[in-house]
């Protein structure tokens, strides 16, 4: 196995924008840091989850591809829509602390997120099973691909950190434009 084609396949997957990395870079935006942590926390340990699912799963749902990835566009476009919708209604000048972006949320997500699903349900049967069997080397691999995510997941956190005051500045642009970028994700799925 390359390591280096599996690793650059993880980071391209990962840390290009995507529905989970707007909604974190819109949490840090309209809730502050803190609250975008829990989002990422329950994010990562939902990407993670669907990895070891893959690993375990994987020889049944190959029978089943096409079906699973048809309902997974429906859903998650439906999903990434709703989630456009909400990021463009917005208002922060009301700002009432609301439960949105938990630690539930970030990992319900992963699940609806049709980027992930497809990556997690790739990355093991590609990478991975063709070159390892052993149940020490697919958990390494799932810890690793995970770790990765995180540090995706992170940065969006980090960016959103910096570049706060410039976002809280022009709200609405930022807003639109992020649930623009939801929008175009969720009608790419059907491209």
């Amino acid at each position: 196995m390359n390591i280096t084609t599996i690793l650059f396949y993880c980071m391209i997957a990962t840390f290009t924008p995507g529905p989970t990395n707007i909604v974190i870079l819109s949490t840090v935006h309209n809730h502050g840091a803190k609250k975008a942590m829990n989002y990422t926390y329950g994010a990562t340990v939902g990407f993670g989850l669907l990895l070891v699912i893959s690993a375990m799963l994987n020889t049944i749902l190959i029978t089943f591809i096409p079906k699973i990835i048809i309902v997974m566009q429906i859903i998650g476009s439906i999903y990434m829509l709703y989630l456009a919708y909400m990021i463009y209604k917005m208002d922060v000048s009301n700002s009432t602390e609301k439960e949105t972006a938990t630690f539930l949320s970030g990992l319900l997500m992963q699940f609806l997120n049709p980027k992930v699903v497809l990556f997690t349900m790739t990355v093991i049967p590609t990478f991975i099973m063709p070159n390892y069997s052993s149940s020490t080397a697919m958990t390494i691999s799932i810890l690793a691909i995970t770790t990765i995510g995180f540090l995706a997941f992170i940065t969006w956190v980090f960016f959103g950190t910096i570049f706060k005051a410039f976002l809280q500045r022009h709200n609405k642009f930022v807003n639109i434009l992020m649930a623009l970028s939801l929008a175009y994700a969720a009608i790419m799925i059907w491209m």
